[in-house]
C-alpha cells in the first residue's frame, strides 16, 4: 500500500517536470490552427466582409503596373492624350478605392482579431480556474501568467496581422504568377528560373525557424515565472539580503531569452537579405533578357516596365509571407501552450449526473481514504467518522498529513483510494458550487485582493449586505478595528492585504469564510498568524461560530486543541490516536508527549 504505480491517480502529473500537463499537447500546427478557426465563427458575416475588401486592395494593387503599360504603350508611345489622361482618370478612381476599401479591411481585420483574442483570454482564464488546486501548485504562477499575456500576444501578431498578410499576399502572389504567364510565358518562365533557390532557402528557414521560436517561447515563460517569484517573495528576499541572488537568477533568465532570440534574428539575418539577392538576380535576368527583345521589337516597352513592376510585386509577397511564416511560428509555438492549457482535464469537476448537496446535518466519514501527491502515498488507509456539529482538532507533526487529510474533506482533492462522505454522500457525486456553499475554509495563509474590506468578505457570498459584512466581522472581533479605520468596511486594503496587520487580515479571512453560514468550517492552521491577544479576543467568537456546525481544525496552539470536542492524532499518513484532550492525556500515548513538547516549548516562549 505504501508505493502507488506510475500513472495511478495523481501520479502522472508528478513525475514529469513542472507544467508537465500542458506540455503534452501534440506539437501539429495544423490542429492548433484548427482549434483556433471556431473563435471566429461568431464574427463570420464580418470576416468574411474583410476577405472581400482584400480582393479589392489586393486587384487595386495589381492594377498599377498593367494601368503603366497600357499609359506607356497606348498614351506615351503612340502620342495619344486623351488615351493618357483617360488612364491617369482610372488610375486615381482605383487608388482611392484601393485607400477606402484599405481602411474598412484594416478596421474590420482588427476587429475581429482583437474579438477573438479576448474570447480566447476568457476562456483561458476560466480554465485556469476549473483546474484543481494540484495543478496550480505544481504549476509555476509565471508560466500561467505567461499563458494569458506574452502568448497571447504574439497569437494577436498572427489573428489581427498575420491574417491579413496571407490572404493579400497570398493573393497577390498567385495573381502576379498568372498576370506574368498572361503577359509573356517565355519572360515569365526566365523569371521563375531562380524559384529552386527560393525553394531551398525557406525550406532551410522553416525548420530553423521552427526550432528557434518554439525556444523563445519557453525561455520567456521562465522570465515570467522568475519575475513573479521574486516579486512576490520581496520580503523574503530583502530580509534575507537575497537581492543580488534575485537579480542574479533574473539575469540569467534574460540572458537566455536573449539567446533564444538572437538565434531567430540569426536565422531572419540570413533569410530575407537571400531573398533580396535573389529578387536583384531575378530583375537583372528580366532587364538583360526583356531588353533584348525590347531591342529585337519582339516586345513592348511598356510591358517591358509592366513586367518588371510584376517582378517586385511578385518578390514583394514572397518576403511579406517569409516573415509571417516568423510570426506564424512564434504564434504555433504559444497556441501549443494555450491548447495545453486548455486540454488539461480538471481532475476535481462534476461528475455526469452530480447532485446537488442538500441542506447537511454535518456528518464527515472517511472510509478507507489513501492519497499520495506522487509514487508514495501521505495518506494510508484513514478511517475517520466525525459526528455533526462536533469540532475535531487534527494534530502531529510537521508534514504528518494534516493539511492533505483537511483538503481531502474540502475536496481539493479526490482520494486515490476509499471515499470522503458527508451525511453519507460522497463527495465525487456532488456538484461542486453545492459543496462549496455548504463549507467555510480558511488557509494559512491569510490572503486577500486588493478592493475594500466589504468585497473582500462578500467574495465567499457575494449577495451579503452590509449588514451581513458587519455581523460576521463582529462575530470574529474583527469589527472594532475595522471601525476606527479612516473608512471602515470601505478601506482598500490594496493589494494582498499589504494595508493590513497579518492578524487582520486573518481576521478578515474568518469573516469571508463565515459570511455564508456554512455548516462545515475547515480551519487549516488559521490561527498561526494571530498574536496571543488577538487570539483571545476571538476565542469565544469562535465557540459560538462553531457552535451547531461540523468543524475541522488544524492548529498548534494549545488552548485551540484543547477547546475541540475530538482530538485525531496524525502520524505518518495514518490516524494514530482518537479522543478527548482528557481522555488522551490519561491514555499518555502519542498526543500526550507531543502536548508536553508543546507546553515546554510554549513555556520556554
Amino acid at each position: 500500500m505504501g508505493t502507488r504505480p506510475v500513472g495511478h491517480g495523481h501520479a502522472g502529473g508528478m513525475l514529469g517536470p513542472l507544467g508537465e500537463d500542458e506540455e503534452r499537447v501534440v506539437r501539429r500546427p495544423r490542429r492548433n490552427m484548427r482549434r483556433l478557426l471556431p473563435y471566429f465563427r461568431p464574427y463570420r458575416w464580418r470576416v468574411l466582409g474583410t476577405i472581400a475588401l482584400m480582393l479589392v486592395v489586393t486587384g487595386a494593387a495589381l492594377a498599377t503596373p498593367a494601368l503603366a503599360q497600357v499609359a506607356i504603350d497606348d498614351g506615351i508611345s503612340a502620342g495619344s492624350v486623351r488615351a493618357l489622361m483617360v488612364i491617369v482618370v482610372v488610375f486615381v478612381v482605383i487608388g482611392v478605392a484601393g485607400w477606402i476599401a484599405g481602411y474598412w479591411q484594416a478596421y474590420l481585420s482588427s476587429w475581429v482579431g482583437n474579438r477573438v483574442l479576448l474570447d480566447l483570454r476568457r476562456q483561458v482564464f476560466r480554465h485556469l480556474m476549473r483546474l484543481e488546486l494540484g495543478h496550480h501548485e505544481r504549476t509555476p504562477t509565471g508560466r500561467s501568467v505567461s499563458r494569458l499575456t506574452a502568448d497571447i500576444e504574439a497569437v494577436n501578431q498572427l489573428v489581427v496581422e498575420g491574417a491579413t498578410s496571407l490572404v493579400i499576399n497570398g493573393l497577390t502572389l498567385i495573381g502576379v504568377v498568372i498576370i506574368l504567364l498572361a503577359y509573356d510565358w517565355k519572360l515569365a518562365v526566365a523569371a521563375f528560373l531562380i524559384f529552386p533557390l527560393l525553394a531551398v532557402g525557406t525550406w532551410w528557414f522553416r525548420v530553423r525557424a521552427t526550432r528557434a521560436y518554439r525556444l523563445t517561447r519557453e525561455r520567456v515563460a521562465v522570465v515570467l515565472s522568475v519575475l513573479q517569484e521574486n516579486l512576490s517573495g520581496i520580503r523574503v528576499v530583502q530580509a534575507h539580503g537575497r537581492e543580488e541572488e534575485a537579480r542574479r537568477r533574473f539575469r540569467e533568465a534574460n540572458t537566455e531569452y536573449r539567446r533564444a532570440n538572437m538565434s531567430t534574428i540569426t536565422v531572419s539575418g540570413a533569410y530575407f537579405p537571400g531573398v533580396e539577392l535573389l529578387a536583384a538576380l531575378g530583375t537583372a535576368l528580366i532587364l538583360w533578357y526583356g531588353g533584348s527583345r525590347v531591342l529585337d521589337d519582339d516586345l513592348s516597352v511598356g510591358v517591358m516596365v509592366a513586367f518588371i513592376g510584376y517582378l517586385a510585386s511578385f518578390f514583394d509577397p514572397i518576403q511579406q509571407l517569409s516573415q509571417l511564416y516568423n510570426t506564424f511560428q512564434s504564434a504555433m509555438a504559444a497556441l501549443e501552450k494555450i491548447f495545453g492549457v486548455l486540454e488539461t482535464d480538471p481532475r476535481i469537476s462534476d461528475a455526469p449526473g452530480a447532485v446537488d448537496l442538500p441542506d447537511v446535518a454535518g456528518r464527515i466519514d472517511l472510509d478507507g481514504v489513501s492519497f499520495g501527491y506522487g509514487r508514495e502515498y501521505v495518506i494510508r488507509d484513514v478511517d475517520l467518522h466525525v459526528d455533526p456539529g462536533t469540532t475535531v482538532a487534527l494534530v502531529g507533526a510537521t508534514g504528518a498529513g494534516k493539511s492533505t487529510l483537511a483538503k481531502l474533506i474540502a475536496r481539493l482533492y479526490d482520494p486515490d483510494e476509499g471515499a470522503v462522505r458527508i451525511d453519507g454522500i460522497d463527495l465525487r457525486e456532488v456538484r461542486e458550487e453545492s459543496l462549496r456553499a455548504a463549507m467555510g475554509i480558511v488557509p494559512q495563509e491569510g490572503h486577500l485582493f486588493s478592493g475594500t474590506i466589504a468585497a473582500n468578505v462578500r467574495f465567499a457570498h457575494p449577495l451579503a449586505t452590509d449588514e451581513d459584512v458587519r455581523r460576521a466581522l463582529d462575530a470574529v472581533g474583527a469589527l472594532t478595528f475595522v471601525d476606527d479605520l479612516p473608512d471602515g468596511i470601505d478601506t482598500d486594503v490594496q493589494e494582498r492585504g499589504a494595508r493590513l496587520s497579518a492578524g487582520q487580515r486573518q481576521l478578515i479571512c474568518f469573516a469571508r469564510a463565515l459570511v455564508p453560514d456554512p455548516r462545515l468550517v475547515v480551519l487549516d492552521e488559521a490561527t498561526s498568524s494571530i498574536d496571543i491577544a488577538t487570539e483571545r479576543r476571538i476565542e469565544d467568537a469562535l465557540d459560538r461560530l462553531l457552535q451547531g456546525r461540523t468543524a475541522v481544525i488544524i492548529a498548534h496552539r494549545l488552548s485551540t486543541i484543547r477547546r475541540a470536542d475530538v482530538i485525531v492524532v496524525v502520524e505518518d499518513g495514518r490516524i494514530a490516536e482518537t479522543g478527548s484532550h482528557d481522555e488522551l492525556m490519561r491514555a499518555g500515548g502519542r498526543y500526550a508527549a507531543l502536548y508536553a513538547d508543546w507546553e515546554q516549548a510554549a513555556g520556554a516562549g
